[in-house]
């Protein structure tokens, strides 16, 4: 067989659907441990986070891969949907497919395709902000200074800078991380930018912070069943399912689908609900 028709079969799709989408999972397991700093850490450790997750070398290679494996999963997947579609243009004259099938298997472009929305609107609210938003807070802190309390901005070296005083003698270079002297140009030394607050924000909102909680929820509970039937796939896929293994890979399967969304999910709703 040619490559080119290797590449284009059914088997190849499904077999890097699973290679992407198993790589995903570790980027799920990463992500959500980053995340539940906002429940069990403070601004200073998530925004440390955020920091490294924007600036180490290694990261970065990480994030434009797993870029990649999201567009190419995602695109693999709907091919993959009318390939199928295509082998069958005609239905079975009795077909009973909640019998046949679950219904996440049934259901996995519209899942997935759901997905991919909320991965794009989460990404414009947080991601790009955090990149290009020239206006994007810096950290601060209220320490007690001279008798009353003063607002400083923290940096990474974890030095104060006088939020007052650095307003008025210093500027900020465009990616709002940099302090320089207005004067002589000179790097004084870097903040952290505060996605912690705009974490926060986004979820509190006055006016639209529950709708923003509620959407994100029913994204978890879709990607939830999306991970129950393709963790398992996945794994039969690439040819892992043996009689001794498969039934500790469907639980662990089940499990992470479950877990995961469920503790992501967590997230905005304590943020909502009972962050002060």
């Amino acid at each position: 067989m040619a490559k080119s028709a290797i590449l284009k079969s059914s088997i190849a799709k499904k077999y890097w659907m699973a290679l992407t989408g198993l790589f995903l999972c570790l980027f799920l397991t990463g992500h959500l441990a980053g995340n539940l700093q906002l429940i069990f850490s403070d601004a200073l450790h998530f925004n440390q986070y955020a920091l490294f997750m924007t600036s180490n070398p290694a990261v970065k290679i990480l994030s434009y891969l797993t870029y990649i494996s999201i567009l190419f999963h995602a695109v693999d997947g709907i091919m993959l949907t009318f390939q199928n579609k295509a082998a069958r243009p005609i239905q079975y004259a009795k077909n009973n497919p909640s019998k046949n099938s679950a219904w996440a298997s049934r259901n996995m472009a519209i899942l997935g395709t759901v997905i991919l929305v909320f991965i794009v609107t989460h990404m414009v609210n947080f991601w790009a902000k955090m990149h290009f938003d020239e206006n994007m807070p810096l950290q601060t802190v209220m320490i007690q200074a001279q008798g009353q309390p003063q607002e400083f901005y923290l940096t990474t070296d974890g030095g104060y800078l006088p939020k007052a005083q650095v307003d008025q003698k210093m500027i900020l270079i465009k990616d709002r991380t940099n302090f320089y002297d207005a004067g002589a140009n000179v790097k004084i030394k870097e903040g952290y930018k505060d996605l912690y607050k705009i974490t926060v924000a986004f979820f509190k909102d006055p006016k639209y912070g529950l709708i923003f909680t509620l959407l994100y929820v029913l994204s978890m509970l879709v990607l939830s069943f999306h991970l129950l039937h393709g963790f398992k796939s996945a794994f039969q896929s690439i040819g892992l399912n043996h009689p001794k293994y498969t039934p500790t890979l469907t639980f662990f399967g089940k499990a992470f689908a479950i877990v995961v969304p469920l503790l992501f999910a967590i997230i905005p709703v304590f943020i909502h609900f009972f962050l002060k």
